[in-house]
């Protein structure tokens, strides 16, 4: 009995199979990137501020020892938080910019203080480089504080993130995003955007 003819699979039927390979692979990326997109955007507009162990307030830019605007509106939500009894701590994060003498956190704790916060009520955390460094040192800072839960308060499309990273310290985290600028549609689905970005990234291992 003659063995049996193996038959070649055409050139051209391999690349139409690795083409649609290819195409359902693009099209899971872009289902997941979709999907951690719209979960960044509901988080963006999602106030969950209820009673915690404290306020963890996320750094923006300073100028010269004073809050930039981003910053301040973030620090001014806060005050209204603690103003509310919503904690009875803050934590504000943020290291130092290039060639500045002054980390984002202790101005956010000067511009505190001189608003009613006392000092004594107000941690800093002020030599994180990037979100995943930040979030570790508040988790440090508050598992050495007996603390267990927080309201994070940043722009809207940041917080999905750190929540999800301070989340996975064990430590229950509501979001509370600080009152929107004056963005436009575009420029906010561009911050969504890069931060489903960096959200995918971290979750892949790749710390940024």
């Amino acid at each position: 009995m003659s063995e049996p003819i193996e038959r070649a699979v055409p050139r051209h039927g391999r690349t139409r199979k690795l083409l649609a390979a290819g195409g359902i692979a693009c099209l899971l990326l872009l289902a997941y990137f979709g999907s951690v997109f719209y979960q960044v955007w509901h988080q963006a507009n999602s106030d969950e501020a209820r009673p915690a162990d404290a306020i963890v307030v996320l750094g923006a830019a300073e100028y010269w020892g004073k809050p930039s605007p981003i910053l301040k509106a973030r620090l001014d939500h806060a005050l209204e938080l603690f103003n509310r009894q919503f904690a009875p701590r803050i934590i504000t994060t943020g290291g130092r910019g290039l060639g500045s003498e002054f980390s984002e956190a202790a101005v956010a704790r000067e511009y505190l203080s001189k608003h009613g916060v006392p000092a004594e009520l107000i941690s800093i955390e002020d030599a994180g480089e990037t979100t995943m460094q930040s979030a570790a040192a508040v988790a440090e800072i508050m598992d050495r504080m007996k603390m267990a839960s927080c309201i994070v308060v940043s722009d809207g499309y940041h917080i999905h993130r750190i929540k999800n990273i301070l989340e996975e310290q064990g430590i229950k985290v509501f979001g509370s995003p600080r009152e929107p600028g004056d963005a436009g549609p575009w420029a906010r689905g561009w911050l969504y955007a890069r931060e489903s970005l960096g959200y995918i990234l971290w979750r892949f291992g790749i710390r940024v």
